[in-house]
Parts: C-alpha cells; sequence; structure tokens
C-alpha cells in the first residue's frame, strides 16, 4: 500500500508517459473514428513509441488496451469495429500503462465537436469532482474526506455519483487496496500517510446513480439512459500534500482553482 520514494520515482515515469498519450489524442479528431481505431491507435502509441505496455490489455480477460464510454455508457465500454464516434457524442477513454514494472492509471472524457450544452456542463461537473477529491489528498487526512468532496460538488451541480465502481491502490498491480470511494463521511475512513499510491475517479450521471451491466458482461451504463462523464488521475500522498502523477500540461492551473472545472 506504501510505497518507497525509489517505487513513487518509478510510478512518475509511468504517469507522464501516460499523460503523453492523452496529449496525444488531443491532437486528434476523434469523430468519424471507431472506437477500436482509437483502441489501435493507442496500442501502437504505448508501445512503439513509448516502449511500454498497456496494462490494461489482458486483464481480468480483457482484450483490449482500453476502455471506450459513449455517452450513457459509465465505464468498461468495449473498443468496436463497428462503433463510430460521432459529433456531439462524449466518450471517455481509460488507458493504463506500465513501465518498469509500474503501472499508472487515468481517464478523460472527450467532448465531441458540437455537443450539447447539457453534455458539457456535465463534463466540466465530472472533471471538477475528481480535482475536488484530489485537493482533499494529504497525510492525516481521510478517504472519507475525498468521496464526500467527490459527493458534494456533484450534488450541488444536480448530478450524481456512481456508487459500484471507484478507485482503488495501484502500483505493480492495477488493483491495489485501498479501495477509494466517491461519496463518503469527513473524518472517516483509512488515515492516509505519505508514501500511498491510488486514484481518484469519479463517474457522474446526468440523472439517476442507478447503473447496469450489458450483456456483454464489461459494458456498465446508466439505467435512465442519461449522460455519464468520468475522469481519473493517479495521485501519490506527500508530505505536505498530494503528487498527481498523470497531470497533463493542460492541467496546470486545476490544483489551484478555488472551484475547479465547475
Amino acid at each position: 500500500m506504501v510505497k518507497t520514494p525509489e517505487e513513487i520515482a518509478l510510478m512518475r515515469i509511468s504517469g507522464k508517459l501516460l499523460a503523453s498519450v492523452f496529449e496525444m489524442l488531443d491532437g486528434i479528431s476523434l469523430a468519424g473514428l471507431s472506437t477500436m481505431q482509437v483502441n489501435d491507435l493507442v496500442e501502437r502509441f504505448i508501445t512503439n513509441d513509448l516502449a511500454s505496455r498497456p496494462a490494461s490489455k489482458g486483464q481480468y480477460g480483457f482484450k483490449y488496451v482500453l476502455n471506450c464510454s459513449i455517452n450513457e455508457v459509465v465505464c468498461h465500454g468495449v473498443p468496436d469495429a463497428r462503433r463510430i464516434i460521432q459529433d456531439g457524442d462524449i466518450i471517455n477513454l481509460d488507458i493504463t500503462l506500465e513501465k518498469n514494472g509500474y503501472i499508472a492509471d487515468s481517464s478523460k472524457t472527450y467532448v465531441v465537436g458540437a455537443a450539447s450544452a447539457a453534455a458539457r456542463r456535465l463534463v466540466r461537473i465530472a472533471q471538477g469532482a475528481m480535482w475536488q477529491g484530489i485537493r482533499q489528498v494529504r497525510p492525516g487526512a481521510r478517504l472519507g474526506d475525498i468521496g464526500h468532496a467527490i459527493a458534494r460538488h456533484a450534488r450541488r451541480n444536480g448530478c450524481s455519483v456512481v456508487r459500484e465502481y471507484c478507485g482503488h491502490g495501484i502500483g505493480q498491480k492495477m488493483h491495489e487496496p485501498p479501495n477509494v470511494l466517491n461519496y463518503g463521511k469527513p473524518g472517516t475512513g483509512l488515515m492516509l500517510r505519505e508514501g500511498m499510491v491510488f486514484t481518484i475517479e469519479p463517474m457522474v450521471n446526468e440523472g439517476s446513480r442507478k447503473v447496469v451491466t450489458e450483456a456483454d458482461g464489461w459494458t456498465v451504463v446508466t439505467l435512465d439512459e442519461k449522460l455519464s462523464a468520468q475522469f481519473e488521475h493517479t495521485v501519490a500522498v506527500t508530505d505536505t500534500g498530494v503528487d498527481v502523477l498523470t497531470l497533463r500540461r493542460d492541467e496546470a492551473d486545476m490544483m489551484a482553482a478555488r472551484d475547479p472545472a465547475r
């Protein structure tokens, strides 16, 4: 659960490499591509350009390098050559990368073209919820502080958070203790210690928090078929606060924002 400074240094390398995957995707027009084309593009970039391993491929029997969750899909969307990304969609791309034996995990919801104002607002709220959670991370804080901040931000903006899925410890394995819930009570739960590394990854729904898994056994969708958005970072607890290991260059000001991505 607690990593050494040397281990965190290796995880920081993995995190920076993973951030560069999203920065590569930022420069691509997703509209008109199939989700399988995006999967294959990311796989080539991770393996060829970054000399790294896409850690999701083969994990739990999953055959692909990323999850692609469009519109009402909450998480675990499966790449498909027949599923074309449309102008107006929102799509979460959840990607993992392993380098030197250590894994980083991050996701971002992209707004594709002329998405509705409501869709854009939901994406901002989901991103803001993640940052509200991240801002709670420091030695002596509790996991309940993170979950409470996330859920409060979503609730104040008229949205809900999914409870069935959550953040998690990470290191040489993709999923390690502890579970990092997206709801909670302040001052409760595991106390944070310097050296802990975990993900914070709220899934925020436009309507009800209730979800259902489709027949493929992977794809999770909103029960009411309304939109869902997610953001995720891998973070380390430092002696003074938090280090976002998967931070992208376009997020440099997010930690300092009083009410980020509202």
